[in-house]
Parts: C-alpha cells; sequence; structure tokens
C-alpha cells in the first residue's frame, strides 16, 4: 500500500511541475472596446479626410463623391460584420490574414498577411513623411529629414509600452481629430447659413457649377466615370476601419468587446466622412482651383479652403496643428497594426517564429522593431531618386485593402460553410452577421470588380508605366500566392477539416442571469446598428 501510495505521490509531484512550468509570454488581452475602436479611428481618419477629400469633390463634385463614399461604406459594412461573426468566435492576433489560412487556403492566409503587412509598414513611412511636410508650413527651410528622425523615436517607444497603455494614447489621441470634425461641421452650418463673407450659400454649389463634375469625357458617362474614379479614393479614406479586428487577440473579453467596438468603429468612421464630404460639398465648388493643387499641409486641405472662402483668416494654422496630431496618431496605429499582422503570420508560420515572442508585459517588441523599421524609408525622400522609389511603394498600399477586404468576404462565406460541414449552428454563435453569405458576397463581387479596374485611366491612352504603378499590388499578391503555392504545395482547406477550435474563446456566464426587457430592446437596436 504504501508502495502505491508513493508512486502515486510521485506522480502527482509530476504532474504538478507540468502544471506550473512558466509558459511562454504571449500577447494580453487587455484592450477594451473603446481602445479597439480608437486604434482603428487613428488608423483610418486621416489626410486621406482631411486633404484628399478634395481630390475626390473636383473629380466627381458634391454629390459624385457623397455616393461614391456612401457605396464604399456599404461595402465596408459588409466586411465588418463579417470580420465581427469570425472574430467573435475566434478571436486571435493577425485576425482575418489568419482566417484565410485556416478557412480557405494557406497560400491564401500568406499573400494575403504579406501585402497587408507591407501596406501599414510603409504607410508608417508615408505618415513620417507627412508629418515633416505639415511642420514645413510654418518653416519651409527645415529639412523633413529632421522631424523624420524626431517622431520615429517617441513613436516607436510608445508602440514598445504595454497594449492598454497604448490604447489609452490612441483613445485621447485621436479624439483630438474627431472632435476637429465636428467642430468643422457645426463651423460649415453656420458658413452656410450666411455667416461668412459669402451670405447664404445653400445648395448653390449644387446648381453652379453643378452636382456632378464631368471626367475624362462628355455626357451622363462622364458623370459615371467620375464616380467611379473616387471609389477607389473612398477606398483608401476608408481603408483602416478593418483594424479594430487586429485587436481581437488583445481584446479583454472578444464575445462583448468585438461586436460593440466593430459596430461603434465603422458607424463613427462612415457618419464622420459622410457629412465632412457632404459639408464640403455645399461650401467649396468642385472647380476651385485650390482643391488640386495637392500637398500634405493645411493648404490643400478642403476644410481650409472652405474658411478661406469664408473669409476666416485664423483657420489655417489651426487646422495644420490638428494635422500634425492626425499624422502622428495615424502613424503609431500604423506600428501597432503591422506588427500585430506580423504576430500572427508568424503563428501560422508563414513569417519566422521569433516574431511572435513577446516580452512579460505581452509586448511583440521583435515584430514592432521590423515593422518601426519600414519607417526608416521615409528617408528614400530626402533624394530624388530616393522619391521616384518611394512613390512606387506607396502604389503597393493603393489596392491592399480592397484586397484585405475581398479576401475577408471570402473567409466568411469558407468559414460558414465549415460550421454548416461540422454541423455548428450559427444561432449559436457570439455574433452572427444579419446579412450572412448574401452580403459576404455582395462585398467580395465589389471589392473584387474595383480592384481589377481602379487603373481603367492606364489604358485610356495606354500607358505602360501607369499600368505598372496602378496594379503592382494585384501583381505582388498574385505573385505572392503562386510561389508560395510552388514551394508549399497547399492545398485548399475542406470545409470539413477547417480548425474550428484552436484558439475558440470561452466565457463562462451566470446561469441565474435574466435579460430585462431594456437590455433585449438594446440589444435588438444594437443588432441593426
Amino acid at each position: 500500500m504504501d508502495h502505491v501510495s508513493e508512486k502515486t505521490d510521485l506522480h502527482t509531484d509530476s504532474d504538478l511541475e507540468k502544471q506550473v512550468t512558466p509558459q511562454e509570454p504571449q500577447l494580453q488581452r487587455k484592450l477594451k472596446s473603446r481602445h479597439l475602436q480608437f486604434v482603428a479611428i487613428g488608423g483610418t481618419v486621416g489626410t486621406g479626410v482631411f486633404i484628399a477629400s478634395g481630390t475626390s469633390i473636383a473629380t466627381a463634385g458634391p454629390a459624385g463623391a457623397l455616393l461614391a463614399y456612401a457605396f464604399v461604406g456599404t461595402l465596408v459594412y459588409s466586411v465588418m460584420l463579417s470580420l465581427s461573426e469570425m472574430s467573435t468566435y475566434l478571436p486571435i492576433s493577425g485576425a482575418f490574414t489568419r482566417y484565410a489560412a485556416r478557412f480557405v487556403d494557406p497560400s491564401l492566409g500568406f499573400s494575403m498577411g504579406w501585402i497587408y503587412y507591407f501596406s501599414w509598414s510603409i504607410t508608417y513611412a508615408l505618415e513620417l513623411t507627412a508629418a515633416g511636410l505639415v511642420i514645413q508650413w510654418w518653416n519651409s527651410s527645415l529639412s523633413i529629414g529632421i522631424f523624420i528622425t524626431i517622431f520615429w523615436v517617441p513613436l516607436t517607444l510608445i508602440n514598445l509600452l504595454p497594449v492598454d497603455f497604448f490604447g489609452e494614447f490612441e483613445l485621447w489621441f485621436s479624439s483630438i481629430k474627431v472632435i476637429a470634425l465636428l467642430g468643422f461641421m457645426i463651423f460649415a452650418i453656420c458658413i452656410n447659413a450666411g455667416a461668412g463673407d459669402q451670405g447664404y450659400i445653400g445648395f448653390e454649389y449644387w446648381k453652379n457649377p453643378g452636382a456632378f463634375a464631368p471626367y475624362l469625357t462628355d455626357g451622363a458617362k462622364a458623370k459615371f466615370v467620375g464616380f467611379w474614379a473616387v471609389l477607389i479614393q473612398a477606398g483608401f479614406a476608408y481603408q483602416g476601419t478593418e483594424l479594430v479586428a487586429i485587436g481581437a487577440g488583445e481584446s479583454s473579453n472578444p464575445k462583448k468587446t468585438m461586436p460593440a467596438a466593430i459596430r461603434k468603429t465603422f458607424w463613427s468612421i462612415f457618419l464622420l466622412f459622410i457629412f465632412t464630404i457632404f459639408f464640403i460639398g455645399i461650401l467649396v465648388p468642385y472647380d476651385n482651383e485650390s482643391l488640386l493643387i495637392g500637398g500634405t499641409n493645411a493648404g490643400s486641405s478642403p476644410l481650409v479652403i472652405a474658411a478661406q472662402l469664408a473669409g476666416v483668416k485664423v483657420l489655417p494654422d489651426i487646422i495644420n496643428a490638428v494635422l500634425l496630431t492626425v499624422v502622428l496618431s495615424a502613424a503609431a496605429s500604423n506600428v501597432y497594426s503591422g506588427s500585430r499582422v506580423l504576430v500572427g503570420l508568424a503563428e501560422e508560420n508563414c513569417a519566422p517564429r521569433f516574431f511572435a515572442r513577446t516580452s512579460k508585459k505581452g509586448v511583440p517588441y521583435y515584430a514592432i522593431a521590423l515593422t518601426s523599421g519600414f519607417g526608416l524609408l521615409a528617408y528614400m525622400n530626402l533624394s530624388d531618386n530616393g522619391g521616384e522609389v518611394f512613390n512606387w511603394f506607396l502604389n503597393i498600399i493603393s489596392v491592399a485593402g480592397f484586397i484585405a477586404w475581398a479576401c475577408t468576404c471570402i473567409c466568411h462565406l469558407r468559414f460558414m460553410s465549415a460550421l454548416k460541414a461540422q454541423n455548428i449552428s450559427r444561432d449559436n454563435l457570439p455574433f452572427k452577421s444579419w446579412g450572412g453569405a448574401i452580403l459576404a458576397w455582395y462585398g467580395f463581387t465589389f471589392c473584387s470588380i474595383i480592384t481589377i479596374t481602379q487603373g481603367f485611366t492606364a489604358f485610356v491612352p495606354w500607358v505602360t508605366e501607369d499600368f505598372f504603378i496602378a496594379y503592382i499590388s494585384l501583381i505582388l499578391f498574385a505573385v505572392l500566392y503562386v510561389g508560395h503555392k510552388l514551394v508549399t504545395g497547399s492545398k485548399f482547406i475542406k470545409p470539413e477539416e477547417a480548425d474550428l477550435e484552436t484558439d475558440k474563446f470561452q466565457e463562462v456566464e451566470s446561469e441565474n442571469w435574466e435579460e430585462s426587457p431594456r437590455s433585449r430592446w438594446k440589444k435588438a437596436l444594437n443588432y441593426v446598428f
């Protein structure tokens, strides 16, 4: 008996020893819904709406631009619902780039993940350059290289802080741009009502020069071409809305925080964009020459042009200061997003495994170091030849968002097929997309069409260089996919074999909890909005 007892005790000690063996540090679930929301807002609401929106109105007119942004918004909505359903069930780092490897094809996960990673990493270099150009508004004699260095160091260090500290930083920094846009809307209402030098405006600019601007051709066809040309610009502006799902692996309670964060993020960004485009369109005529100047500082902002037309003198400096916070907030979000995508790639064996390593506080320092290193590409702008190469790099960014959105919809379709094949009811999911397969097909179809047709100006007339500039993202995506397929010989994932269990989030809820009528009404409204 003593022998048996001794063996049992030894066995128990061995088990205990295994249990107390420390696990390798990993990402920590410290981000709350508000953090996820503002990280996405930080990466999305940037120069696209503060500056590039003017080009959209000049190309398609106020009504054409408004319709384009609204239409792309519906595509983003379909993508966000797909993301919400998958990320609440499997809240993992890297999010949708890993879903592709799990539900569709490892080669798709590889190519989608890397093109998306390059997109955000190179965008970091773009934002650092933009920060330098914003500063040059006040002193053009200073080299942007000075400010690339000045901003690169603290933005990198901020990303090396524990994720909850970073989340708070993004929340407050991103709030500045939201407040600025809300302030502009109030300003626009006052100016349109007659508070400025122009007197009462109303919809005068929708009548003269018109609601739609002709583009490349004549007649009704020219209005449609202008609308279609702005779709890709609107897509660039919305790119980043999906970043809310990148933080799924660090969400404190994905079942509750992810649907709320995704829903609030979409509607916040959508309404900010739609109202900003609308108010710019009623304050600035689309044939205003200043809309076509281009640039990165306040002089190119349609918000400033609207103020100048109204006779307000102090706004340019204020807008430029806001632009600086806009750019820096976006830059910090770029590093966070890129590093988490790289962690996801490493965990799917699509990148060296050491990129998944984290500190004891859950900070993926290797992934952050590489992503921050891409920011140093901004120094290429200091030489003429380097600037040309840098512009080619930037074109990788251009279509990456639409590629990611189309692939996300494919992932959702395959996810639903896997659930059906494995007899798991969608009714039992933490969150269920009301649009289901129809909405996913809608998003995939139009994202694919826009991706393929976005470079149509290279064909009229044919310009070889413009063709490659427009389609370099798509070409790189295809090369990565085919290359990975040839090297690894990966096969498409069968629905019945898709991994729906690993990393599945488990939450224990009280069995005695009863939902109140008020909660049910609130839940019903949240389900719709």
